[in-house]
Order: C-alpha cells, then structure tokens, then sequence
C-alpha cells in the first residue's frame, strides 16, 4: 500500500504518483556515457551464444570424422578413387549440417531480437524502454506486474511493491519490498510498481550465469540426444576389437595383395560408423526451428520441440490463451439502491488510481473516465493471490471512503444475493467483478470482512477466432486440455463451453492439497476456477506425479512458477516479462493456433528419427556381424568400401534424408534406445547371416579368376536386396511419394547392374544365372524372417 500526497507528480511515461520528495531522476547522459566508458554495462551475452567457429569446430571435430578421416586418408593411397567416395560423403554430411545449424541460428538470433523485452529505465528523470544490454550501473529502473528483475539493485521507490523470488530462493510468497531492500536479478513483481538502482549488471548478476547458461544454443539436452550419443558409445566400444581382428584377419589372409586386403579391412570398418545418424538429427531440429521461425514462434531451447511432441496434457490459461487480453464493459449494475452516477466516478476514480492496470481495469478506464476532484490517499494493488485490489480517496466535498474491486465470491461471504446474480452471469460465460465500500483500513489485514456490495461490473471476454480449431486439434491427437484460471469456476466453465471443450467443472479451492489426491481430481476434471499461482504450480506437480508431460501456457504473472515447472512452457510474445522468460517457446505472434505447428513439428522430429535410427543402425549390426563372422572362417572380407558406399547411399542416406523431413503426427514414445535396438538387433542379424552365407554358397560356386568379384557381387545383391526391404518396412505406411522413393532406390541401383560404365566403377558384376538367383532366394527367405521377427517384437518386446 502507498500513501499519497498532494503534491506528487507524474511519470511521463507511466502515471505513476510518487511523492515529490521521493521522485528520483536517474543517471544523466554524461554519467552514462562515462560509465559505458568504464564499460559497467550490463554485458550478458545475447541468448545464442555459439558462433560460427563454435558450429563448425562442433561439427567437424567429431569422435566419428576423426575414424573416418584416417580411414579416408589410408584409401587414398592405397585404393582407387570410388573406394574412397565414403570419404567425400562424410565432407558433404558435415557441410550441410554445418550450414543447417548456421541458418537455425540466425532464426533465433533474429527472433530473439524481436522478442527481447526492453526494461523502463529512468535517466535525467524522463522513462524510457531500453535493451537490457544498455543498462549501465547506477541506473534507475522502473518496475511494475509482471516485470523481471534483470540487474541486481536497492529498491528505491515502492508502491506496494511485491516481488516473487521462487525460481531463485524456492519461498513461494512474494517479498514485500521498501526502499532500501535488496533486488535480486531473476526475480518477478506480482503486485504493486517502484523503481531499483542497479548495483550489480553484467555477468555479476545474481542470475545472470544462471540465465546465460539456460539459454544457451544447444541441441543435446534431450532424450533423442542422449539415446543417440548412448547408441554411438556402445557402437565404439563393439567396432574397436572388431576392427582389430579384421586387420588383422585380412593381412594373414592377403591373397590378393597388400592393398586389396587394406581396401577390405577399411570396407568392413567403415559401414560400422552411423555417421549420417547425429548429421540428420542435427537437420531434422534445426529445420524444424526454421520452420517455426517463420510461423513467429521462437523456441528459447531447442529440446522444447521435442518435448512437446511427448505432450499429453497441455494446462491452459483462459485470460491470454483462450480469450483475447481486451474486454468491454457490457453492464453496470448498481446494489442495494446505490447511484449510478455514483458508481461511475467511483470506479473512473479506481481506474486512475493503479498505475498499470489489468486488462479488467483497463476496460472499466476505457468506459469511466476518471473523476478530477477526486484524489486518491491510499492503494492496495490487484495481486493474483487476494482476487481484489483497492483504494482510499478523498472526495471532491470533503469525504472519505475506501473500495474495493474484485472476485465477488472472494470478497462476499457465501449465501448473499449479489453471489446468487453473479452466478447467474458467469453461468452465460461473463466476467463479473464486485464493487464493495469497505469499513476497514486498506492496511487491515481483514478489510474485506464487512465490506458492503455497492454495484457489479459486467465484463465480456473476447474469445480467440482460433482458440476452438486449436482445442479440436489436441482432442483430436489425443491431448488432454485442462483450463486452469483464477476466475470464477463457472464463468471459465462457460467460455471453454462456448470453444466445444466438455468435461466437469471445478472450484479449485475445493481440491485437495494432498498431492496423489490432488491428481486423481486433476484427472476427473477439465474446467478448473479460482486457481492460485501456487496452486497452478501444485496441478503441474500433481499431474506430472501421475507420469503425464505436462505443458503450461500462460501469459500473465501469475503463470510464471506452474511455466517453469511444466515439461514445456509457452508464452505468449505479449505476455509479462517473467513468462517469456522462463518459457521454452514464445509465441511471437500471440496466436495460439500456432501450438499445433510446434506439436506436429515435434512429432515431425522424432517420431520420423527413430524411423531413420533404425535403418542406421541394422547396417551397424551387420557390419560388426559379418566382420565378426569374416575373422571366424578366416576369408576375405566380402565388401570394398565402394559397394557399401553404393549401398549406404541407395538404401540409408538418400531416403532417410527424405523420411526425416517428412510429416509426421504419431505422438513420441519413450526409451527411444530400447525402442530402436529392439528393431535393429534383430534386423541386422538377420542382414547379416543372409549375406554371409550367400559369400561362402559363392566361393564354393566360383572358382577361378575374378571368382572374387563374382563373389563381392552376389553377396552384395543379396545385401541390397535385404537393406530394401527394411527401408520398405520402415517406410510404412506407404503413401505415394514414400512409394516412389523406395522404387527410385531400386531402379537406381539396377541401373548400376546393367550400364558397364557403372558395373566398372562399382566393380559389380552378377556372373552367371544360378548365383544371382540363389542369392534373390536367400534374400526372399530373410525378409520373411524379417517381417516374422518384427512382428513378433511388436507383440512381446516392451520399448
């Protein structure tokens, strides 16, 4: 609360009334100048901060380049040029990712700017907004609902100044703050205005390596990540002694020579690396950011796409998200015989009187002009926690009154007849709020007890045009939509009514505190009114207790700790500063209808990846099995990296590229690495048995010169044959460009049996009728077995 002197002046930019012996003006521009010289500016890098050198060293110096590369470097000497072309498919992999995640971000960067919330500064006493990285010590910022502290700071002006410290301290009630107080950074006001000197800016902030560290570019925090980076330490670990013994196998047995041998050993290493698995995980995110970008939606942390497609149940916050952030007054009703006239310079009186008003006070402004004689002594701010807000005035003939204005069913007692006509209109989907003359001091603890209703104000919410296609959506893929609001439970019930979301209503000062019990509740019930902050962050809580990933979209400062404690929280771009902040994805354009592009983006990602990781991932079994199976019988390796460079290309790196990009709307499983392997295991097995037994079937068959060869090709038709029929069963369902892809592949590669100049540069060539036919037999049996054993893991394998 703050009282108020005649002789206060305004700000020029908010109206805010300071007491003219505590107005401060700020650093002038020669003090600011001078300590930017000083450079005591607020220097936090900006939100991306890997540059350029950083993306390309990342993508280069790579465990997987670096065994590639010497293997590259051993076959240029050593081989012809095509058994070396893997080589020049690894330089392009890493150009292109290079280049994706260099495009990704500039998107960022560029939103980001657009999105940067600009803190008021007061300098030579005139308010202006600047950059937060203009902010230089000593300098004077004004604060107000909603706003994030950026710099640490004293307050020095207070006007029921109440600050949430949660996210940096875990006390959940907001501080009360007078001048003097410490301010820390990170922090978020929920109530009240005032100003702080800032004492600490830059990097010596409070928050400000915490915030930097958050919001850093980074594509490796989340479990495709980390399934990924899992699945190449295994495949390390298999490909070390492996790749010993063929060395070593493949120097004793040299009967075609030094070189040849060398060029077999690197053919059966090679295809061991999933090179091209990170490379096109690093595309499918950084595309999907584009993609996003363009649709005005920045993701401050590149897993929240991801996380967002394991979604089940998304709590949304119906002021912002459901209805527009404006409202009209439709109705003034005055009670208990007071005058209209009245009224209406009561509540103009009201409007003046906060400086920042919510969107209900700013409609009651918009329809009641303030009165001028009034003059207002004493205000209590709206808080998100109390419902009301209030104010004490001296009137033009000399009396004095107090009012408040708020929630009526927080402000009345149960059972009166203005909550009975209240009821009434929340029940057609109006906002109602209750006008009160209070008999108590707005310092009373108590003083709303015994205030008397003197007029209800009706408000109508402007609904979203897109706000019922969005909630159709979710319900269609299977998302749970909880409204979660501190209005009135049946008002809330009765705008999500009018959008087509059904399901039971609830006052959410009747749920349990009890977390199981709370979610149980949670569960039952889709409409939720009169929520607290504190309780929003408890529904969050309870839900995820339950093994549901919950996302939270809000707006208001009241959202802030339920968005940080949700799997994924989205803001929208008009919201306070505090939620943008804590945020995963901002919502430039403040349309809500753009959440579904971000869903089906994340879908996109991984459900198409887990597709692709598997093709990768059999041809890694199979290498490491038949080089495995090679040592044993102590033959030839039956490949030259020239035919797995053809196969790889024909049946992994071309079309995975193409499924990785391709729409997507399954929702995301878990255990991704289960969920792959569980596939791959059994598939490269079976790849791999077929195929060495079609080589050792071909050195009985073949004799002679070129018998070798002859051997390589049958083996290796065998080897594509079975590689596309799991690309065919990894592209289902079919669709007609999905159809044409793997048509294409096989065309292509027997394009390359029949034109000599391709036969010669491959070194294929199909010998003979009764080899080439044997080894379509043995590839029909396998991809039987194939489709058996895959089958029968989705019936009695667990992910």
């Amino acid at each position: 609360m703050t009282h108020i002197d005649a002789g206060a002046e305004l700000d020029p930019v908010h109206p805010v009334p300071l007491p003219a012996s505590r107005r401060v003006q700020g650093l002038s521009a020669a003090e600011v100048a001078e300590r930017v010289a000083r450079g005591e500016v607020n220097d936090v890098p900006v939100r991306s901060s890997r540059s350029l050198g950083e993306i390309v060293r990342a993508n280069v110096f790579t465990r997987f380049n670096a065994i590639i590369g010497v293997l590259w470097l051993i076959m240029l000497f050593v081989a012809p040029f095509q058994d070396s072309l893997f080589g020049y498919v690894i330089i392009a992999n890493t150009g292109i990712g290079i280049i994706q995640e260099w495009r990704a971000k500039k998107t960022l960067d560029s939103l980001a700017v657009i999105g940067e919330a600009k803190p008021t500064v007061r300098r030579d006493g005139v308010a202006a907004a600047v950059s937060t990285s203009e902010i230089v010590l000593g300098d004077l910022i004004e604060i107000g609902p909603g706003d994030k502290v950026v710099v640490d700071g004293t307050c020095a002006e207070a006007d029921g100044l109440e600050i949430d410290e949660s996210l940096l301290t875990g006390e959940a009630d907001p501080v009360v703050k007078h001048p003097g107080d410490a301010v820390m950074s990170g922090s978020f006001v929920v109530a009240g205005g005032g100003a702080f000197t800032a004492t600490k800016v830059g990097r010596e902030a409070y928050a400000a390596q915490l915030a930097e560290e958050a919001s850093r570019f980074t594509l490796v925090h989340s479990e495709l990540r980390t399934g990924i980076s899992t699945i190449l330490k295994y495949v390390t670990w298999m490909m070390i002694p492996t790749a010993i013994g063929l060395v070593i196998s493949q120097l004793v047995v040299k009967q075609n020579g030094f070189k040849d041998s060398i060029a077999r050993t690197v053919g059966g290493i090679v295809p061991m690396v999933p090179e091209g698995l990170v490379l096109l995980t690093s595309v499918a995110f950084a595309i999907g950011v584009i993609r996003l970008g363009r649709k005005q939606c920045l993701v401050q942390e590149l897993p929240a796409i991801e996380g967002l497609a394991r979604v089940d149940t998304v709590c949304l916050d119906k002021t912002g998200t459901l209805t527009e952030g404006g409202m009209d007054v439709t109705e003034l009703r005055p009670l208990q015989g007071a005058e209209e006239a009245y009224v209406r310079k009561v509540l103009g009186a009201l409007g003046e009187s906060d400086p920042r008003p919510n969107a209900s006070l700013q409609a009651i402004i918009s329809a009641y002009p303030d009165s001028e004689e009034w003059r207002c002594t004493e205000s209590l701010p709206f808080s998100s926690a109390r419902k009301y807000s209030g104010a004490s005035f001296s009137e033009g003939n000399g009396e004095s009154s107090t009012w408040l204005l708020g929630a009526p069913d927080v402000l009345l007692p149960a059972g009166g007849p203005a909550l009975a006509e209240t009821e009434r209109l929340n029940e057609t989907g109006l906002r109602v709020l209750l006008l009160a003359r209070a008999s108590k001091d707005l310092d009373d603890p108590e003083v709303k007890k015994g205030a008397r209703p003197t007029a209800l104000v009706v408000l109508e919410q402007r609904l979203r045009p897109d706000a019922a296609d969005t909630l159709r959506y979710f319900a269609e893929q299977d998302v749970k939509a909880k409204v979660i609001s501190g209005d009135n439970a049946v008002s809330v019930g009765a705008v999500a009514g009018k959008l087509g979301l059904r399901g039971d209503v609830v006052d959410a000062r009747r749920l349990p505190d009890e977390r199981e019990e709370m979610a149980k509740s949670l569960d039952k019930g889709t409409v939720f009114g009169r929520v607290t902050p504190q309780q929003k962050r408890d529904m969050v809580g309870a839900l995820q207790s339950r093994g549901h990933t919950v996302a939270m979209t809000g707006d208001g400062v009241n959202d802030v700790l339920a968005l940080k404690d949700a799997d994924i929280g989205v803001s929208m771009g008009s919201g306070s500063e505090a939620t943008r902040a804590v945020a995963q994805i901002v919502l430039l354009n403040n349309s809500f209808s753009t959440l579904p592009s971000v869903v089906a983006e994340g879908r996109r990602v991984i459900g198409n990846i887990t597709r692709v990781a598997t093709l990768f991932l059999v041809k890694t079994v199979y290498s490491v099995l038949l080089a495995i199976l090679v040592v044993c019988w102590q033959v030839e390796y039956p490949f030259l990296p020239r035919h797995l460079t053809l196969l790889s290309t024909l049946t992994i790196g071309v079309p995975a590229f193409f499924l990785a990009l391709a729409p997507n709307k399954e929702r995301a499983q878990p255990h991704f690495v289960r969920r792959v392997m569980r596939y791959s295991i059994p598939g490269g097995v079976i790849a791999g048995v077929a195929t060495f037994v079609t080589y050792l079937i071909a050195r009985h068959h073949y004799t002679g010169a070129g018998s070798l060869d002859a051997e390589t090709s049958a083996a290796t038709l065998t080897l594509f044959l079975i590689s596309m029929w799991v690309l065919a069963i990894i592209a289902r369902p079919y669709t007609w460009w999905r159809i044409c892809l793997v048509a294409a592949m096989g065309a292509a590669f027997l394009l390359v049996l029949v034109v000599p100049g391709l036969q010669h540069f491959f070194a294929l060539k199909l010998v003979g009728t009764t080899m080439p036919w044997i080894a379509v037999g043995i590839s029909a049996v396998a991809a039987a077995a194939l489709e058996f054993v895959w089958r029968w893991v989705d019936r009695h394998v667990t992910a």
